[in-house]
């Protein structure tokens, strides 16, 4: 498990990026850094409409690459309505060679397993400032057009950073669900690992 998913994060090639990606990454970037420099928690919420597909994705990326690249942060993620983390999330974390246990009921609180050594990372739908999320000295990433719009002010930011994905939602119950769901999960990961990286050049 720990050498399949360290391996595809050996393998990611972070100079596939655009240059617009990349300026809209450089915020979240310096961010790290001065929290990396000020030797203080760096939190980060990660934002959209459900708390079901890229804020999930995005919060699981981030902790694990930052892990990777032996960086201490906090990563959570939530919404603007509770649902559910998305089963379609759930199928693509696995395929990229997570451990997933799901304990069912409505809203599933998903433990997410990466490491032998390293804690479970424990997942599920919720309000950006419902616990466990911190409600101060965090940054806010929307990671959808919707959520930034909707949350002009989200109280207890230190920063809001603007870092939208394509829904795989619009690839549902179609012949190219699982790979769409995949694609955005590695970019996801691709963008991850070129802030992480970043902060050790």
């Amino acid at each position: 498990m720990e050498n399949r998913i360290f391996n595809l994060i050996n393998q990611i090639d972070i100079t596939t990026i655009s240059d617009s990606r990349i300026s809209l990454l450089l915020p979240l970037c310096d961010y790290i850094q001065t929290k990396v420099k000020q030797k203080t928690e760096a939190n980060l919420i990660f934002i959209c409409t459900h708390n079901s597909r890229r804020s999930q994705l995005s919060q699981m990326w981030a902790k694990v690459i930052a892990d990777f690249y032996g960086i201490d942060i906090k990563t959570f993620s939530g919404g603007t309505e509770i649902t559910a983390c998305n089963e379609r999330t759930i199928e693509s974390f696995k395929r990229m060679g997570f451990i997933i246990h799901n304990p069912g009921g409505q809203n599933p609180h998903y433990e997410l397993i990466y490491h032998p050594h390293k804690p479970s990372l424990l997942f599920f739908s919720k309000i950006y400032d419902d616990a466990p999320n911190p409600k101060e000295n965090f940054a806010a990433i929307l990671t959808c057009t919707d959520a930034d719009e909707n949350c002009p002010f989200i109280e207890g930011a230190e920063k809001r950073i603007s870092l939208p994905y394509e829904d795989p939602k619009a690839f549902d119950d179609t012949a190219y669900e699982a790979k769409l769901y995949d694609e955005r999960s590695i970019q996801i990961a691709t963008e991850m690992k070129y802030v992480f990286s970043r902060l050790l050049g």
